[in-house]
C-alpha cells in the first residue's frame, strides 16, 4: 500500500482511500509513509491529522479552504476513547476579530468548513502508545437543519460580541455547539480587536471550536 501521489477525483475515491486505512494504526501508517512518529503529541498536537491528510490526498494545506477543495469536503480528525466518545473539542478556524465588511455567516469560513466534513475517529486513550492508536472508519457529515441552526445562532451571537467590542467578555459559556477560545502558541502573541469603547485592543488570536456534546452527537448519528 502506498500513499496516493494525487488528490481524490470524487467521493467514492475519497471513501475507498479511507476504508483502506480503517483499522490501521497511525504507527504502521507512518512506516509505510516514510514518516518519523513523534514520541508524544505535546509538542506535535496536530501530527495525526497530517498524517491521515497525507494518506487521503488532501491539498489544502494551511489555506483557509476546506482540505478536499475540490470536492468541497473539510477532514477533521478525532481523538475518541473505548466508547466512542469524543475526548476532546475540534478546532474548526481562526476567528477574524477585525470582521470584514458584509461578513455573514452564509459567507463565513465556519460554514464553508462545516457544510461537509469527513469524519476519521483515531483511538485517543493515552494509555495507548501513539503508534499503537488505530484509525477507525471514517463518517462523511452535512448537517441538518437543526445542527445547522445551532450552528449559525452560536456563530452570529459570537460574532457579535466581538464586533461590539466584547471579545474579553467572551468565556466558555457562550454556545451550545460553538465556542471561542485562544488559539496560539502562548500568551505573547497578539493580535488587533475592537475594544468596548471602539478603541483598538491587543488581545490573543481566537478560534472556533465544536463542543465534544455536538462532535458526539454527530458520531453517534452517524455511526449509531
Amino acid at each position: 500500500m502506498q500513499v496516493p501521489q494525487f488528490p481524490p477525483s470524487d467521493t467514492a475515491q475519497l471513501i475507498q482511500r479511507c476504508q483502506a486505512i480503517a483499522g490501521l494504526s497511525l504507527g504502521e501508517l507512518a512506516k509505510l509513509a516514510g514518516v518519523q512518529i513523534p514520541a508524544n503529541l505535546q509538542r506535535h498536537k496536530g501530527w495525526p491529522g497530517q498524517l491521515l491528510e497525507l494518506w487521503l490526498g488532501a491539498s489544502a494545506g494551511s489555506k483557509p479552504q476546506q482540505d478536499f477543495p475540490e470536492l468541497a469536503i473539510e477532514l477533521k480528525t478525532i481523538p475518541i476513547d473505548a466508547n466512542g466518545q469524543p475526548l476532546e473539542t475540534t478546532y474548526v478556524c481562526y476567528a477574524p476579530l477585525q470582521t470584514p465588511p458584509g461578513l455573514t455567516w452564509q459567507n463565513s469560513n465556519v460554514r464553508n468548513k462545516l457544510q461537509q466534513v469527513l469524519w476519521v475517529p483515531i483511538e485517543g486513550d493515552r494509555r495507548i502508545p501513539l503508534a499503537q492508536r488505530r484509525v477507525a472508519m471514517a463518517m462523511l457529515w452535512t448537517p441538518d437543519e437543526r445542527q445547522n441552526w445551532v450552528l449559525q445562532q452560536d456563530w452570529e451571537e459570537l460574532t457579535e460580541l466581538i464586533q461590539l467590542g466584547q471579545v474579553e467578555t467572551i468565556t466558555a459559556r457562550h454556545g451550545n455547539a460553538l465556542h471561542l477560545r485562544p488559539k496560539a502558541a502562548d500568551g505573547s502573541v497578539l493580535t488587533d480587536a475592537p475594544g468596548p469603547d471602539g478603541q483598538r485592543i491587543r488581545t490573543r488570536p481566537r478560534g472556533f471550536y465544536l463542543r465534544k456534546s455536538f462532535t458526539a452527537d454527530v458520531l453517534h448519528s452517524g455511526f449509531g
